[in-house]
């Protein structure tokens, strides 16, 4: 008997990046309407990837404009013409939201802009009025305020008036790791089903499927799950390289077979992307080997050598971290843009930062995925990114659902 053919659903990403969120759905089979984002490399990166999943029309499915704009519903209309959307996906620039921001900020970010732009999502998803949405944020969402009100409040209300959402932080924060990402970034991701539609959120939230445990699980939450994917698992089979060296494109065949991999890497792909390290300075290419040799942390670094201390450097056990082999990474941020030293490779012979490539296999992106523009901007993206295994585990639940009605 025949097999049914797939239904292909379409979505509309906002706020798009480099298409991390984007990449999850690509896989899942979904089609892409148009990408919202405004910073051009990203923009870059979207219609390459578009290429490279044969759509023709790249360079008009992405839209490099401020969301914010008079006319961005209008110039949306151009792309998505009279298609029906199944879906609309993003999230909003998270500065504002998250702790670190809030803590850096003499006002708390209460004057930032960036609190409003969700506003600018809910006027998008009321004129496209699609079955279901997905906004994804950090976790400093749920704690957040302006002028002593919590943002998380007033983003739900504006949300509900369509849609059907559940505010509940026991199912709204999700971690990467437990979908096998090798990363421990823990994100919000709200789910809204239209009122019309006869499914619960609840329903789409028990379909994304667990498949891995994180470092810190405890053992009752570990049955069934495989152990989560470590930083070895991931980029363990990358060409050593030491600072300043590495080309953009170089030929590449992995020797490695495990399940990460071959999710990431094509087989009959046989070169390797942007696998180029950052110069350091002999102060931090001895930091980094002496942390790496020693599984040291930077109190530990200052306390045994204490000539090594940074002069403009917080003295926190954060200002310079590696990512020891044998557990996941920590989140990936992008200050990677800036400088590496809160990801020095574990690896204390080649003594360096990690370079784009393993930025963006920590982060789950296919080997495949290229990241347009130059080094500083491609750190920017990845950093910025949802983790493509992450956003196909959510990809996968709305799929069964929307077969479903």
């Amino acid at each position: 008997m025949a097999t049914k053919k797939k239904e292909t659903y379409t979505f509309i990403d906002l706020f798009a990046g480099c298409g991390g969120l984007s990449e999850g759905f690509y896989k899942q089979g979904f089609k892409a309407l148009a990408h919202l984002e405004r910073d051009h490399h990203a923009c870059e990166s979207l219609r390459t990837r578009m290429r490279h999943y044969k759509y023709a029309n790249d360079d008009k499915g992405v839209l490099e404009m401020d969301i914010t704009q008079d006319n961005v519903v209008s110039e949306l209309k151009k792309l998505v013409k009279d298609t029906d959307v199944d879906l609309i996906i993003g999230g909003p620039p998270c500065q504002s939201f998250s702790t670190l921001g809030r803590a850096k900020d003499k006002n708390a970010m209460v004057d930032d802009p960036r609190n409003h732009l969700f506003e600018s999502y809910v006027k998008i998803l009321n004129k496209f009025n699609p079955k279901f949405f997905v906004f994804e944020n950090v976790t400093g969402l749920l704690s957040a305020k302006i002028n002593g009100k919590l943002i998380v409040k007033t983003i739900f209300n504006k949300l509900g008036e369509k849609y059907k959402v559940k505010y509940d932080p026991k199912i709204l924060v999700l971690n990467s790791a437990e979908y096998g990402v090798p990363q421990i970034r823990k994100r919000v991701i709200i789910i809204g089903v239209r009122k019309d539609i006869s499914i619960s959120p609840e329903e789409i939230y028990q379909g994304i499927i667990k498949t891995h445990f994180d470092s810190l699980a405890n053992l009752e939450n570990k049955t069934g799950l495989t152990k989560y994917v470590t930083v070895k698992d991931a980029i363990g089979d990358l060409p050593e390289i030491k600072p300043g060296e590495g080309i953009e494109v170089c030929d590449f065949q992995s020797s490695e077979t495990n399940d990460f991999i071959k999710k990431i890497r094509n087989t009959n792909d046989l070169k390797l992307r942007h696998h180029v390290s950052r110069k350091h300075n002999q102060s931090d290419t001895e930091r980094y080997k002496l942390m790496s040799k020693n599984k040291w942390s930077f109190a530990d670094l200052l306390d045994k050598r204490p000539d090594l201390n940074h002069s403009k450097q917080r003295v926190f056990n954060n200002s310079y971290v590696v990512q020891w082999w044998n557990a996941p990474s920590k989140t990936i941020i992008a200050h990677l843009y800036k400088d590496g030293n809160q990801f020095i490779h574990p690896d204390h012979k080649q003594g360096r930062s990690i370079t784009p490539r393993e930025a963006a296999r920590l982060q789950s992106f296919p080997d495949d995925f290229v990241f347009e523009g130059p080094r500083t901007e491609q750190f920017k993206q990845i950093g910025n990114a949802v983790p493509p295994l992450f956003a196909e585990a959510i990809a996968k639940s709305i799929r069964n659902v929307l077969d479903k009605i």
